[in-house]
Parts: structure tokens; C-alpha cells; sequence
């Protein structure tokens, strides 16, 4: 699961140039690829570059950009526990919205020369309380607008551990390379495969977001949701261990 924008990385302030040309602007200075997938690195970035020009262009601060992102991301997860039926399938598009509007709030920092820590901490406490609140809105759903067993209600249970478990574990990785003085994973890889981003699509949140467009059918929808669970928790599984490995040797390259 990919939640969260970069708002520290810095590029070199230009004016507002015409929408097109911001756009190029923003392909340039793309993020890599690296430990993403397929939908949020082909589809939501691409989305996000679009929103980040046209607020640049209405001269829209990143934390705004933010806090809109939230509204429509909170919006989708309000319909999914208080709407019944094919309804609650506009989630998936409010979700997702939201989605692409947390891809350009970094880029429209990077554009404007660069973030701020205030707007970091703001992207990642709201993306704490999003993660969060969608699996626990599934759960309201199925209660309310569902005759599913009760046994289905553990697993918007679950996957809410999950998605916390791996945002934390994301975040704390980070800290600790700091401490190290270490870069990201993803900056210090070779090539990423085109392949593997489609193989963790399971993970997109992007994905989950579009699910919700079966929402008017439960069982199916539940069944999808129920294997991207599953997936997530083996992506947990394998991830967990190569980060303690990656602890380990950052521990070991110190030791005199």
C-alpha cells in the first residue's frame, strides 16, 4: 500500500509557466518507480501531475491541496458506511479522486521549490486516519446494508491491522535510515521491473478504491476485497522480514 507525498524533495522555483508546459515539468521530476505499483505509478501520478498544475496555476498552497484531497477521501468513506446498495458505489470515484489529489500535493511542493515539515506531517496524519477509516466504513457496510455472516465482518477487522502495520513500518523505516544517515530503499536499487509493479497491484491503494464499485453487490465485493487482504498480508509477511534483515545491517555496519 502506497499512502503519502513526498513533500521534502526541492527543485528550483520557476514562474507559473502556461498548464501544458507545467505538466511536462512535473513528468521530469517524476519520482521513481521503485517499491511502487502499477496503478499508483502509471495512473494516480499521472492524474496527480494534472491536479498539481492546475493548482499551481490557481496558485493553491500544497496544504490545501491536501486538505481537499482529505475532504474527498473522507467523503467516500462517509458514503461506504452510510449508504445501502449500487449508491455506495460512488465511493470508488471519491476515493480515488482523493487518491490522485494526495499524488500532486508533492508534486506541487516540488514544483513551488520544495515542502515544508508542517506539510508532511499533515499528508501523514491524514493518510493515518484514511487508511484506517475505509476498512473500518467496509465494516459498517456489511452490518448495516448486508445479510452476509458476521464471520465477513472480521475482515475489514484484519485488514485494518494490516494497512496500520505497514504505514507504520513504512514510516519508521524511514526514521531509522535517517538516524544512519542512509537513503531510501528505492533510491539506492537498479532498474525497477515493469512486471513486479503489476504484480503488487494487490497492494495499490488505488486498487481498493475501485473496488467499491461492486459495492451493490456484496458477496463479490467481499470476495475481492477478502483476496487483496490476503495479499496484503503475505506482502506484510515478506516485507516484515526484509526490513529486520535491513535493521540488522544497518546495526552490524556501526559496530566497531
Amino acid at each position: 500500500m502506497q499512502l503519502g507525498a513526498e513533500h521534502r524533495e526541492v527543485s528550483v522555483s520557476t514562474p507559473a509557466p502556461a498548464y501544458r508546459e507545467t505538466v511536462r515539468s512535473l513528468a521530469r521530476a517524476q519520482k521513481s518507480a521503485k517499491g511502487g505499483q502499477a496503478y499508483s505509478v502509471y495512473v494516480n501520478r499521472r492524474l496527480g501531475r494534472f491536479a498539481a498544475a492546475a493548482a499551481h496555476l490557481a496558485a493553491l498552497t500544497p496544504n490545501t491541496v491536501t486538505v481537499v484531497s482529505a475532504m474527498f477521501s473522507f467523503a467516500g468513506v462517509a458514503v461506504i458506511a452510510l449508504v445501502g446498495g449500487w449508491g455506495a458505489a460512488a465511493a470508488a470515484p471519491l476515493l480515488a479522486f482523493g487518491y490522485a489529489l494526495d499524488a500532486a500535493d508533492g508534486q506541487l511542493a516540488r514544483l513551488r521549490g520544495g515542502g515544508s515539515l508542517a506539510g508532511e506531517w499533515l499528508d501523514h496524519m491524514i493518510d493515518s486516519v484514511k487508511i484506517t477509516a475505509v476498512d473500518l466504513a467496509v465494516l459498517v457496510h456489511v452490518y448495516r446494508f448486508t445479510d452476509l455472516g458476521r464471520s465477513w465482518m472480521l475482515v475489514p477487522l484484519g485488514f485494518t491491522i494490516v494497512a496500520v502495520a505497514l504505514f507504520f513500518a513504512q514510516l519508521l523505516n524511514e526514521q531509522l535510515r535517517r538516524q544512519r544517515d542512509v537513503a531510501t530503499r528505492a533510491a539506492n536499487l537498479g532498474p525497477v521491473s515493469p512486471l513486479l509493479l503489476f504484480v503488487k497491484l494487490p497492494h495499490d491503494y488505488g486498487v481498493l478504491c475501485w473496488t467499491f464499485l461492486l459495492v451493490g453487490a456484496p458477496l463479490a465485493m467481499m470476495r475481492v476485497y477478502t483476496f487483496l487482504f490476503a495479499f496484503n498480508i503475505a506482502y506484510l509477511a515478506m516485507a516484515l522480514r526484509k526490513w529486520f534483515r535491513e535493521m540488522r545491517a544497518l546495526d552490524a555496519a556501526v559496530r566497531p
